[in-house]
Protein backbone atom coordinates (compact mmCIF):
# COMPACT_ATOMS: atom_id res chain seq x y z
CA UNK A 1 0.00 0.00 0.00
CA UNK A 2 1.33 3.46 -0.86
CA UNK A 3 2.13 5.82 1.98
CA UNK A 4 1.26 9.46 2.62
CA UNK A 5 -0.43 11.44 -0.14
CA UNK A 6 -1.93 14.84 -0.93
CA UNK A 7 -5.22 14.81 -2.84
CA UNK A 8 -6.26 18.18 -4.27
CA UNK A 9 -9.91 18.16 -5.31
CA UNK A 10 -10.99 21.61 -6.55
CA UNK A 11 -11.00 23.80 -3.41
CA UNK A 12 -10.60 20.84 -1.04
CA UNK A 13 -7.37 19.23 0.16
CA UNK A 14 -7.12 15.73 1.63
CA UNK A 15 -3.89 14.76 3.36
CA UNK A 16 -3.22 11.18 4.39
CA UNK A 17 -0.39 11.41 6.92
CA UNK A 18 0.86 8.83 9.38
CA UNK A 19 2.00 11.69 11.66
CA UNK A 20 -1.04 13.86 10.96
CA UNK A 21 -2.22 14.44 14.52
CA UNK A 22 1.23 15.25 15.89
CA UNK A 23 1.80 17.67 13.00
CA UNK A 24 -1.77 18.95 12.88
CA UNK A 25 -1.01 22.52 14.09
CA UNK A 26 1.62 22.93 11.37
CA UNK A 27 -0.50 21.31 8.65
CA UNK A 28 -3.52 23.41 9.60
CA UNK A 29 -1.49 26.62 9.51
CA UNK A 30 -0.02 25.70 6.12
CA UNK A 31 -3.56 25.40 4.73
CA UNK A 32 -5.06 28.56 6.18
CA UNK A 33 -6.23 27.28 9.57
CA UNK A 34 -3.79 29.20 11.75
CA UNK A 35 -6.58 30.57 13.99
CA UNK A 36 -9.37 28.12 14.82
CA UNK A 37 -11.68 26.65 17.45
CA UNK A 38 -11.48 22.91 18.10
CA UNK A 39 -14.49 20.60 18.44
CA UNK A 40 -13.68 17.21 19.91
CA UNK A 41 -14.38 14.71 22.68
CA UNK A 42 -12.58 13.68 25.82
CA UNK A 43 -11.69 10.34 24.24
CA UNK A 44 -10.15 11.91 21.15
CA UNK A 45 -8.20 14.46 23.19
CA UNK A 46 -6.86 11.76 25.50
CA UNK A 47 -4.19 10.93 22.93
CA UNK A 48 -0.89 12.53 23.84
CA UNK A 49 -0.42 13.62 20.24
CA UNK A 50 -3.63 15.66 20.40
CA UNK A 51 -2.37 17.91 23.21
CA UNK A 52 -0.46 20.18 20.84
CA UNK A 53 -3.56 20.56 18.68
CA UNK A 54 -5.68 21.56 21.69
CA UNK A 55 -3.03 24.00 22.90
CA UNK A 56 -2.88 25.71 19.50
CA UNK A 57 -6.66 26.24 19.34
CA UNK A 58 -8.31 29.54 20.27
CA UNK A 59 -10.91 27.48 22.13
CA UNK A 60 -11.78 23.83 22.75
CA UNK A 61 -15.43 22.72 22.65
CA UNK A 62 -16.57 19.33 23.96
CA UNK A 63 -19.09 17.57 21.72
CA UNK A 64 -21.42 15.50 23.92
CA UNK A 65 -23.33 12.38 22.95
CA UNK A 66 -26.73 12.66 21.31
CA UNK A 67 -28.26 13.74 18.01
CA UNK A 68 -26.41 16.25 15.83
CA UNK A 69 -29.31 18.76 15.45
CA UNK A 70 -29.59 19.21 19.23
CA UNK A 71 -25.82 19.25 19.84
CA UNK A 72 -25.23 21.80 17.08
CA UNK A 73 -28.07 24.01 18.31
CA UNK A 74 -26.61 24.06 21.84
CA UNK A 75 -23.10 24.89 20.62
CA UNK A 76 -24.15 27.40 17.98
CA UNK A 77 -24.19 30.40 20.31
CA UNK A 78 -20.77 29.53 21.77
CA UNK A 79 -18.79 28.53 18.67
CA UNK A 80 -18.28 31.65 16.57
CA UNK A 81 -14.79 31.33 15.07
CA UNK A 82 -14.49 31.64 11.26
CA UNK A 83 -12.55 28.37 11.17
CA UNK A 84 -13.49 25.15 12.94
CA UNK A 85 -11.41 22.00 13.33
CA UNK A 86 -13.24 18.78 14.17
CA UNK A 87 -11.20 15.98 15.76
CA UNK A 88 -13.37 12.91 16.26
CA UNK A 89 -15.89 10.58 14.67
CA UNK A 90 -18.89 11.29 12.52
CA UNK A 91 -20.92 12.98 15.27
CA UNK A 92 -18.15 15.50 15.95
CA UNK A 93 -17.48 16.26 12.30
CA UNK A 94 -21.17 16.50 11.42
CA UNK A 95 -21.70 18.87 14.36
CA UNK A 96 -18.96 21.15 13.05
CA UNK A 97 -20.53 21.05 9.58
CA UNK A 98 -23.98 21.80 11.01
CA UNK A 99 -22.69 24.81 12.95
CA UNK A 100 -20.81 26.06 9.90
CA UNK A 101 -23.95 25.79 7.77
CA UNK A 102 -25.34 28.65 9.86
CA UNK A 103 -22.20 30.58 10.86
CA UNK A 104 -20.45 30.38 7.49
CA UNK A 105 -17.28 29.02 9.10
CA UNK A 106 -14.72 26.97 7.18
CA UNK A 107 -14.26 23.42 8.47
CA UNK A 108 -11.23 21.13 8.71
CA UNK A 109 -11.72 17.51 9.77
CA UNK A 110 -9.38 15.05 11.48
CA UNK A 111 -11.39 11.79 11.64
CA UNK A 112 -10.89 9.19 14.36
CA UNK A 113 -13.24 6.59 12.85
CA UNK A 114 -14.23 5.40 9.37
CA UNK A 115 -17.45 7.48 9.37
CA UNK A 116 -16.68 9.24 6.08
CA UNK A 117 -18.20 12.49 7.37
CA UNK A 118 -14.96 14.28 6.54
CA UNK A 119 -15.49 13.82 2.78
CA UNK A 120 -19.18 14.63 2.43
CA UNK A 121 -21.50 17.60 2.35
CA UNK A 122 -24.22 15.38 3.80
CA UNK A 123 -25.28 16.31 7.33
CA UNK A 124 -28.24 17.33 9.48
CA UNK A 125 -28.95 20.92 10.52
CA UNK A 126 -29.04 22.69 13.91
CA UNK A 127 -32.49 22.30 15.47
CA UNK A 128 -34.48 25.52 15.31
CA UNK A 129 -31.99 27.24 13.00
CA UNK A 130 -33.02 25.68 9.70
CA UNK A 131 -34.17 29.04 8.30
CA UNK A 132 -30.70 30.49 8.95
CA UNK A 133 -28.82 27.85 6.97
CA UNK A 134 -26.86 29.22 4.01
CA UNK A 135 -25.99 25.79 2.57
CA UNK A 136 -24.61 22.38 3.40
CA UNK A 137 -20.93 22.28 4.34
CA UNK A 138 -18.12 20.06 3.13
CA UNK A 139 -14.78 20.25 4.99
CA UNK A 140 -12.20 22.08 2.91
CA UNK A 141 -9.27 20.34 4.61
CA UNK A 142 -9.06 16.73 5.73
CA UNK A 143 -6.14 15.33 7.69
CA UNK A 144 -6.57 11.56 7.58
CA UNK A 145 -4.40 9.60 10.01
CA UNK A 146 -4.67 5.82 9.46
CA UNK A 147 -3.81 4.86 13.04
CA UNK A 148 -6.42 7.25 14.43
CA UNK A 149 -9.10 6.18 11.95
CA UNK A 150 -8.58 2.46 12.62
CA UNK A 151 -7.80 2.44 16.35
CA UNK A 152 -11.16 1.29 17.71
CA UNK A 153 -11.45 -2.15 19.34
CA UNK A 154 -11.97 -4.85 16.71
CA UNK A 155 -15.74 -5.27 17.00
CA UNK A 156 -16.38 -1.52 16.88
CA UNK A 157 -13.83 -1.11 14.10
CA UNK A 158 -15.60 -3.67 11.92
CA UNK A 159 -18.92 -1.92 12.53
CA UNK A 160 -17.31 1.37 11.52
CA UNK A 161 -15.84 -0.34 8.45
CA UNK A 162 -19.28 -1.63 7.44
CA UNK A 163 -20.53 1.95 7.65
CA UNK A 164 -17.69 2.93 5.31
CA UNK A 165 -18.35 0.03 2.94
CA UNK A 166 -22.04 0.98 2.86
CA UNK A 167 -21.15 4.43 1.53
CA UNK A 168 -19.63 2.91 -1.58
CA UNK A 169 -22.16 0.10 -1.92
CA UNK A 170 -25.29 2.23 -1.68
CA UNK A 171 -23.95 4.79 -4.16
CA UNK A 172 -23.53 2.24 -6.97
CA UNK A 173 -27.12 2.09 -8.21
CA UNK A 174 -28.61 5.54 -7.61
CA UNK A 175 -29.69 7.82 -10.50
CA UNK A 176 -26.67 9.98 -9.67
CA UNK A 177 -24.06 7.21 -9.92
CA UNK A 178 -21.37 8.09 -12.45
CA UNK A 179 -18.06 6.64 -13.71
CA UNK A 180 -15.99 8.44 -11.06
CA UNK A 181 -18.26 7.57 -8.12
CA UNK A 182 -18.45 3.93 -9.22
CA UNK A 183 -14.69 3.68 -9.66
CA UNK A 184 -14.09 5.13 -6.18
CA UNK A 185 -16.78 2.95 -4.60
CA UNK A 186 -15.40 -0.29 -6.00
CA UNK A 187 -11.76 0.51 -5.29
CA UNK A 188 -12.71 1.61 -1.78
CA UNK A 189 -14.68 -1.60 -1.23
CA UNK A 190 -11.71 -3.66 -2.42
CA UNK A 191 -9.34 -1.90 -0.01
CA UNK A 192 -11.72 -2.26 2.95
CA UNK A 193 -12.34 -5.96 2.33
CA UNK A 194 -8.67 -6.71 1.81
CA UNK A 195 -7.68 -4.97 5.04
CA UNK A 196 -10.42 -6.68 7.08
CA UNK A 197 -9.29 -10.08 5.81
CA UNK A 198 -5.90 -9.48 7.45
CA UNK A 199 -5.13 -10.28 11.06
CA UNK A 200 -5.37 -7.14 13.17
CA UNK A 201 -1.70 -7.15 14.08
CA UNK A 202 -0.72 -7.25 10.40
CA UNK A 203 -3.54 -5.12 9.01
CA UNK A 204 -2.77 -2.39 6.50
CA UNK A 205 -4.33 0.55 8.33
CA UNK A 206 -3.52 2.94 5.48
CA UNK A 207 -5.45 0.74 3.03
CA UNK A 208 -8.46 0.61 5.34
CA UNK A 209 -8.38 4.39 5.83
CA UNK A 210 -7.99 5.02 2.10
CA UNK A 211 -10.86 2.66 1.33
CA UNK A 212 -13.07 4.62 3.71
CA UNK A 213 -12.10 7.93 2.07
CA UNK A 214 -12.85 6.61 -1.42
CA UNK A 215 -16.25 5.21 -0.42
CA UNK A 216 -17.13 8.49 1.28
CA UNK A 217 -16.19 10.37 -1.89
CA UNK A 218 -18.43 7.99 -3.84
CA UNK A 219 -21.52 8.63 -1.73
CA UNK A 220 -20.92 12.37 -1.77
CA UNK A 221 -20.99 12.20 -5.57
CA UNK A 222 -23.47 9.38 -6.26
CA UNK A 223 -25.70 9.97 -3.18
CA UNK A 224 -27.59 7.18 -1.43
CA UNK A 225 -30.64 4.96 -1.60
CA UNK A 226 -32.33 2.18 0.40
CA UNK A 227 -29.51 1.22 2.76
CA UNK A 228 -28.92 4.69 4.17
CA UNK A 229 -32.60 5.60 4.23
CA UNK A 230 -33.31 2.51 6.35
CA UNK A 231 -30.30 2.92 8.65
CA UNK A 232 -30.64 6.65 9.25
CA UNK A 233 -34.32 6.25 10.08
CA UNK A 234 -33.83 3.25 12.39
CA UNK A 235 -31.16 5.15 14.32
CA UNK A 236 -33.40 8.20 14.75
CA UNK A 237 -36.67 6.39 15.46
CA UNK A 238 -35.70 3.07 17.07
CA UNK A 239 -32.58 4.28 18.89
CA UNK A 240 -30.05 1.74 17.59
CA UNK A 241 -26.37 2.82 17.34
CA UNK A 242 -25.23 4.20 14.00
CA UNK A 243 -22.34 1.92 13.02
CA UNK A 244 -23.96 -1.21 14.43
CA UNK A 245 -27.13 -0.49 12.49
CA UNK A 246 -25.14 -0.19 9.28
CA UNK A 247 -23.38 -3.47 10.00
CA UNK A 248 -26.70 -5.24 10.62
CA UNK A 249 -28.55 -3.85 7.60
CA UNK A 250 -25.83 -3.81 4.92
CA UNK A 251 -25.63 -7.59 4.24
CA UNK A 252 -29.41 -7.84 3.93
CA UNK A 253 -29.74 -4.65 1.89
CA UNK A 254 -27.17 -5.84 -0.65
CA UNK A 255 -28.89 -9.24 -0.94
CA UNK A 256 -32.17 -7.38 -1.40
CA UNK A 257 -30.63 -5.24 -4.17
CA UNK A 258 -29.00 -8.13 -6.05
CA UNK A 259 -32.01 -8.80 -8.34
CA UNK A 260 -32.84 -5.08 -8.62
CA UNK A 261 -29.36 -3.87 -9.58
CA UNK A 262 -27.59 -7.08 -10.69
CA UNK A 263 -24.66 -5.45 -12.49
CA UNK A 264 -23.87 -3.09 -9.60
CA UNK A 265 -24.06 -5.82 -6.97
CA UNK A 266 -22.02 -8.22 -9.12
CA UNK A 267 -19.31 -5.53 -9.36
CA UNK A 268 -19.46 -5.07 -5.58
CA UNK A 269 -19.26 -8.83 -5.04
CA UNK A 270 -16.15 -8.96 -7.19
CA UNK A 271 -14.59 -5.99 -5.40
CA UNK A 272 -15.01 -7.55 -1.95
CA UNK A 273 -13.97 -10.99 -3.26
CA UNK A 274 -17.23 -12.75 -2.57
CA UNK A 275 -15.68 -16.01 -3.76
CA UNK A 276 -13.44 -15.85 -0.68
CA UNK A 277 -16.33 -16.26 1.74
CA UNK A 278 -15.27 -18.76 4.39
CA UNK A 279 -18.02 -21.03 5.71
CA UNK A 280 -18.03 -24.57 7.00
CA UNK A 281 -21.38 -25.57 5.53
CA UNK A 282 -23.37 -24.92 2.38
CA UNK A 283 -25.67 -21.90 2.18
CA UNK A 284 -28.97 -23.62 1.54
CA UNK A 285 -28.29 -25.74 -1.55
CA UNK A 286 -25.43 -23.55 -2.79
CA UNK A 287 -22.13 -25.36 -2.29
CA UNK A 288 -18.95 -23.59 -1.31
CA UNK A 289 -17.67 -22.75 -4.77
CA UNK A 290 -17.11 -19.40 -6.44
CA UNK A 291 -20.28 -17.84 -7.86
CA UNK A 292 -20.64 -18.04 -11.62
CA UNK A 293 -20.26 -14.57 -13.22
CA UNK A 294 -23.70 -13.21 -14.05
CA UNK A 295 -25.37 -15.75 -11.73
CA UNK A 296 -24.70 -14.21 -8.32
CA UNK A 297 -26.82 -15.79 -5.63
CA UNK A 298 -27.84 -12.99 -3.22
CA UNK A 299 -26.93 -15.23 -0.29
CA UNK A 300 -23.27 -15.08 -1.29
CA UNK A 301 -22.97 -11.28 -1.05
CA UNK A 302 -24.90 -11.39 2.24
CA UNK A 303 -22.57 -14.04 3.67
CA UNK A 304 -19.44 -12.20 2.55
CA UNK A 305 -20.48 -8.89 4.09
CA UNK A 306 -21.52 -10.64 7.30
CA UNK A 307 -18.06 -12.18 7.40
CA UNK A 308 -16.33 -8.84 6.84
CA UNK A 309 -18.41 -7.31 9.60
CA UNK A 310 -17.40 -10.05 12.01
CA UNK A 311 -20.97 -11.42 12.26
CA UNK A 312 -21.87 -8.60 14.63
CA UNK A 313 -25.09 -8.59 16.71
CA UNK A 314 -28.44 -7.84 15.11
CA UNK A 315 -30.68 -4.85 15.75
CA UNK A 316 -32.41 -6.43 18.74
CA UNK A 317 -29.15 -7.09 20.55
CA UNK A 318 -28.10 -3.52 19.76
CA UNK A 319 -31.06 -2.17 21.68
CA UNK A 320 -33.37 -1.14 18.84
CA UNK A 321 -36.93 -0.49 20.07
CA UNK A 322 -39.17 -2.95 18.21
CA UNK A 323 -42.30 -1.09 19.37
CA UNK A 324 -41.12 1.88 17.32
CA UNK A 325 -40.59 -0.17 14.16
CA UNK A 326 -43.98 0.62 12.53
CA UNK A 327 -43.27 4.33 12.98
CA UNK A 328 -39.80 3.85 11.52
CA UNK A 329 -41.18 2.12 8.43
CA UNK A 330 -43.72 4.93 7.99
CA UNK A 331 -40.82 7.39 8.09
CA UNK A 332 -38.74 5.32 5.65
CA UNK A 333 -41.58 5.20 3.14
CA UNK A 334 -41.98 8.98 3.42
CA UNK A 335 -38.31 9.70 2.65
CA UNK A 336 -37.88 11.04 -0.91
CA UNK A 337 -34.41 9.43 -1.14
CA UNK A 338 -36.03 6.01 -1.11
CA UNK A 339 -36.99 6.68 -4.73
CA UNK A 340 -33.27 6.56 -5.61
CA UNK A 341 -33.58 2.78 -5.21
CA UNK A 342 -34.29 0.77 -8.37
CA UNK A 343 -37.73 -0.79 -7.85
CA UNK A 344 -38.19 0.94 -4.50
CA UNK A 345 -39.52 -1.43 -1.80
CA UNK A 346 -43.00 -1.49 -0.33
CA UNK A 347 -43.88 -1.88 3.35
CA UNK A 348 -43.86 -5.68 3.37
CA UNK A 349 -40.44 -5.81 1.71
CA UNK A 350 -39.03 -3.30 4.20
CA UNK A 351 -40.44 -5.29 7.09
CA UNK A 352 -38.82 -8.47 5.77
CA UNK A 353 -35.45 -6.77 5.21
CA UNK A 354 -35.37 -5.26 8.70
CA UNK A 355 -36.64 -8.44 10.33
CA UNK A 356 -33.77 -10.37 8.74
CA UNK A 357 -31.37 -7.98 10.47
CA UNK A 358 -33.08 -8.15 13.86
Amino acid sequence: MSGDFIWRDADRVVLLREDGIARAPQLLAEHGFGDFELLSTERALRSGEASALAESAAGVNDVPGGQVPQIAAELLEWVRAPRLVALGGGRVIDTAKAIASVSGAEVAAIPTTLSGAELTGIHRLPAGAENRVTGLVRPSLVIAVPEAMTGLPEERLRASAMNALAHGADSLYTPFANPVSRMCALRGAELIAGALDQDRGERDAAALAEGSLLCAYAIDSGLFAIHHVVCQTLVRVCGSPHSGTNAAILPRAMAFMAPRAPDAIADLASAVDTAAVRIDRPIGRVKRTAPVPGELDPRWIEARILELGGNLPGLGALGADRDRLPAAIDAILARPELAHTPEAPDRLELEALIEAAW
